[in-house]
């Protein structure tokens, strides 16, 4: 599937991987809706795009939330082919700590958020992509998740975290397979450090310790390194039902 002439649903477009995916989007021809819950962010990205991009305030566990941006797309472009999810938030806690055991609402915040607000654009999404007409090669949309390596190599402190992203990675495969007869593929892109507004507001000291654990190259992902792979998923047939690890060969170490 071609990027030009197509529209595509970006979560968490508002800022980090999301937004690198809007604007790359774009300028290959594409049209996008960003969905974000910060209006600021998700305004200024798309105002910065241009007529190519709308944005819409949506929090991506609510069902209102995402079908009125499916319909903005339809409403807009005239059709949805896709959806990437980035939308997902950090926590981290020691499940016994100073204070206790780990706050059971935070951990079950965590899991709303990154699994289930995953799923849920992703169920929605795929709803209406199979009443799309099939291209050249019977393809009808794509879906483009974003797992971590913590899902594979969670630190001390990532249990919420861990958990929910290794839900996004082990809920492809199956999706793949059911919605492959629609032809609708879905990929996972597991991402290691990356320079996104989650990591510019961790301390010195844990942005140092998580890049000496950096084989090569020897910084922190960009995000417009994870945009160019998910719009070679996009174009390339090939890609499906796999998680893809984008993470300059780091192996998370314990903490």
């Amino acid at each position: 599937m071609q990027l030009s002439g197509n529209t595509f649903l970006v979560t968490g477009g508002g800022s980090g991987l999301g937004a690198g995916c809007a604007r790359r989007f774009a300028e290959a021809g594409a049209n996008v809706v960003i969905a974000d819950v910060n209006e600021t962010a998700g305004n200024d990205v798309a105002q910065s795009i241009g007529q190519r991009a709308v944005f819409l305030k949506t929090d991506v566990t609510s069902t209102a939330d995402v079908e009125a941006a499916i319909q903005m797309a339809r409403d807009r472009f005239g059709g949805l082919h896709g959806a990437v999810n980035c939308a997902g938030i950090l926590y981290a806690s020691r499940v016994v700590g100073k204070e206790g055991p780990h706050d059971l609402a935070a951990f079950a915040r965590v899991i709303q958020v990154n699994l289930i607000g995953t799923f849920n654009v992703l169920r929605l999404t795929a709803a209406a992509l199979v009443n799309n007409t099939p291209n050249a090669d019977g393809e009808r949309g794509v879906l483009i998740n974003t797992a971590s390596v913590s899902a594979f190599e969670g630190q001390i402190g990532q249990a919420a975290y861990s958990a929910s992203k290794g839900g996004v990675a082990s809920m492809m495969l199956p999706m793949a397979r059911e919605l492959s007869k629609f032809g609708i593929r879905v990929v996972a892109i597991a991402p290691g450090i990356f320079e996104t507004p989650m990591m510019q507001a961790a301390p010195d000291n844990v942005r140092q310790s998580l890049l000496d654990q950096i084989p090569f190259p020897k910084r922190f992902g960009q995000p417009a390194e994870y945009a160019a792979l998910a719009q070679f998923i996009i174009e390339n047939a090939m890609f499906n039902g796999s998680t893809i690890r984008l993470d300059g060969a780091v192996r998370m170490s314990s903490k």
